[in-house]
């Protein structure tokens, strides 16, 4: 394949110079092997001949055998066309054509018997077809088979540029030179997979739906392997390389909070995930862990534990957050949580005062600070610390690559590094975006927490919703109402906040109302948000601003209006502010009633279930994996041109497990059999920046 990644397309017969810069811009199509890889969206059957008399419009192409009654030009200037009659004996259809009018008016002869190939339709109650295929019965392309429709974008057609041009530049590509494999002997007879030219000639060709089937496996599995096996080399190596510091024992401060701090009973989850960072941490290689926790879980409490692991081991820890809000939520809740055992607890956000800056830097120049929390503001040049020996990074798909690589810098060996997010992944898309961090996954929910009662409600039912809300706030708890805009938009028929927050005070006049959104100041924003935390506004009026790091137990009621405009997993987010504390919360999805029977079927998965991984999976299913958890920023190694992460889970678990078999039986791919692997995976990695120290 080697020799296909460097011809340009350019030499390819049909194509030219002129045609492969639209093809480079329009398709990414550079190269011969390009090329070959730029594979069919779907397929026709040109294996039937229909009669006119037999079709329909609801069908999607057809070919029908006989000849051009008559064939004419139509109109003038922008206007033009080229229209013929086409008669089989059984009814008569019109044919025509807006572009390239003349040449195919020459091209075409009425009383010739032609096979034409389009979809069907209707205009003023006739039958019609525009802009067939036309081709003479017993060529090549009349009655095929199986026929590949390729992706086409308006620039290609009104270039001339069809599906049978693309097929016809890919044979000319494929009767070549055979085209070297790419993957051993040994992973292809495991997997039972077809050769690389087999596949690629059937994928374009098929004889029948099982061979394509069987070409698809094979050409979805290479592009996950690679994938994988480059993952699984990288974290190999780096569990190999990466000296890290050894924490030999539990002691004091982690005895101490156990036995005196810890404020419900641990659930097997929480034990399970600790003790497989207790392995992590006593192995001498730096930790490199990712932390699933639904919301709610309990994960800071177990980021907290594996902070007092470092300090009983004469070492420091810190703990990253993506905003203020949060950062100062989490300092304020392990402060409360290790005042009995005297833990030195540090809060540095951007808006740190100078001399109180002054006074964190030098505690943890000293070592008299154990534990830092805080914001961006931990990245910055003056924060030294004495010896940083965990670090953990709350909702870490927040910071940049880079910036959370500066965090290695910190130490001349780079700190264990615990990383946790609350948007629960799917197992197919943490294995292939995070498959070189081990991951732990904390499943079940603390005692007395109670699953949030989920509902969908219609615009026709906000009367009986504002009840319900003030039946609730009458019993002394609080809500939230999210709006998806700040501000009323004339283009977007959505409520805004800005009129959200006039109605919501309308409606409950005695009440105090607060408001928070994300182009409101940070002091006025901390004003708002300590309003509502304190308890002093008992309904808090907000964007999505609030999607992560707001924590106020006595919440028991989330509003979310237009929420047919959110994301599954952001809807979850947003459900998980309430139901913190002991009480029955609430969740109700407000939505206007004429939504399509997609979108309803995805708010009814809110209502079903309160598993977020389950929540995670229908969302991938349906959007696809691009916006999960920053896939786009944390970028995939490769690119997939055919293979899914949503629907080819089980192709994906079949790569990881040939992936991983192979180095276990060739670590560096150096024997001759693994040679062409070793060279494909080479040239893949050569195109990406390195992505691997994740953390």
């Amino acid at each position: 394949m080697n020799r296909l990644h460097t011809l340009d397309v350019k030499y390819i017969k049909g194509i030219g110079p002129a045609r492969a810069e639209l093809l480079a811009a329009e398709c990414e199509i550079r190269t011969a092997a390009d090329l070959v890889r730029y594979y069919p969206t779907h397929y026709v059957d040109r294996s039937t001949v229909r009669t006119i008399r037999s079709i329909s419009d609801e069908e999607t192409y057809v070919q029908i055998q006989g000849r051009f009654v008559t064939l004419n030009i139509v109109g003038e200037g922008a206007k033009m066309r080229l229209v013929g009659l086409f008669s089989d004996g059984t009814g008569t259809m019109e044919v025509v054509w807006f572009k390239r009018i003349k040449s195919l008016a020459k091209q075409y002869l009425p009383g010739v018997e032609y096979i034409i190939f389009g979809k069907p339709g209707s205009f003023n109650g006739h039958r019609q077809m525009t802009h067939p295929e036309v081709d003479l019965p017993g060529t090549m392309h009349a009655t095929e088979g199986l026929r590949g429709v390729y992706p086409l974008t308006e620039k290609l057609r009104n270039r001339g540029i069809t599906s049978r041009s693309f097929d016809g530049w890919i044979q000319t590509v494929l009767n070549g030179p055979a085209i070297q494999e790419t993957l051993s002997v040994s992973v292809l007879e495991r997997n039972h997979l077809p050769g690389l030219h087999t596949a690629l000639s059937t994928i374009h060709r098929p004889e029948d739906k099982t061979a394509l089937d069987a070409a698809r496996l094979r050409l979805k599995f290479e592009e996950l392997f690679f994938i994988q096996l480059d993952i699984q080399r990288r974290a190999r190596k780096r569990k190999m390389s990466m000296d890290g510091f050894r924490f030999r024992r539990i002691g004091s401060w982690f005895n101490s909070f156990y036995s005196r701090c810890l404020p419900f009973e641990l659930t097997d989850a929480q034990k399970r995930v600790i003790k497989e960072i207790r392995a992590d941490v006593n192995t001498g290689r730096q930790m490199n862990r990712l932390v699933q926790g639904d919301v709610g879980s309990g994960k800071t409490l177990v980021a907290l534990m594996a902070m007092l692991m470092a300090v009983d081991n004469g070492y420091q820890a810190c703990l990253m957050a993506p905003t203020e809000i949060l950062a100062t939520q989490h300092y304020e809740t392990i402060s409360k949580m290790t005042a009995a055992i005297g833990l030195n607890v540090a809060l540095l956000k951007g808006s740190t005062r100078k001399a109180e800056r002054e006074r964190i830097h030098t505690g943890l120049a000293d070592g008299s600070i154990h534990l830092l929390v805080g914001t961006h503001a931990v990245l910055e040049e003056p924060v030294s610390f004495r010896n940083l020996g965990m670090a953990v990074i709350d909702e870490q798909h927040r910071f940049g690559v880079a910036q959370r690589a500066r965090l290695w810098l910190k130490n001349s060996i780079p700190p264990h590094v615990l990383v946790m997010t609350a948007t629960p992944i799917p197992r197919t898309l943490a294995m292939t975006v995070y498959g070189d961090l081990d991951v732990s996954v904390i499943d079940t929910l603390p005692p007395g927490r109670k699953p949030v009662n989920t509902v969908l409600r219609y615009d026709n039912q906000r009367l009986q919703v504002y009840k319900a809300l003030y039946k609730q706030i009458q019993q002394g708890r609080q809500a939230y109402i999210v709006y998806p805009l700040i501000d009323e938009n004339e283009k977007l028929d959505l409520r805004s906040l800005t009129e959200g927050y006039e109605a919501v005070r309308e409606m409950f006049p005695k009440l105090k109302v607060a408001f928070v959104h994300g182009r409101m100041k940070a002091a006025e924003k901390d004003y708002q948000m300590q309003l509502f935390v304190s308890g002093e506004a008992q309904i808090m009026v907000a964007t999505t601003v609030i999607e992560v790091g707001v924590n106020v137990p006595n919440a028991s009621v989330m509003i979310i209006e237009n929420a047919e405009r959110f994301g599954l997993s952001q809807l979850h987010q947003l459900r998980g502010r309430v139901g913190r504390g002991a009480d029955q919360s609430y969740c109700v999805l407000m939505s206007r009633h004429n939504i399509s029977a997609e979108t309803r079927k995805r708010l009814e998965i809110m209502t079903s279930t309160t598993d977020g991984f389950v929540v995670a999976e229908a969302d991938m299913q349906m959007r696809g994996p691009g916006d999960i958890e920053g896939t786009m920023q944390s970028g995939l190694p490769f690119r997939l041109r055919i293979a899914s992460l949503a629907s080819d889970g089980q192709i994906i678990q079949l790569a990881r497990a040939s992936a991983e078999a192979l180095l276990d039986s060739d670590s560096d791919l150096h024997r001759p059999e693994n040679a062409a692997t070793e060279r494909e995976l080479r040239r893949q990695i050569n195109r990406q920046a390195d992505w691997s120290r994740i953390s």
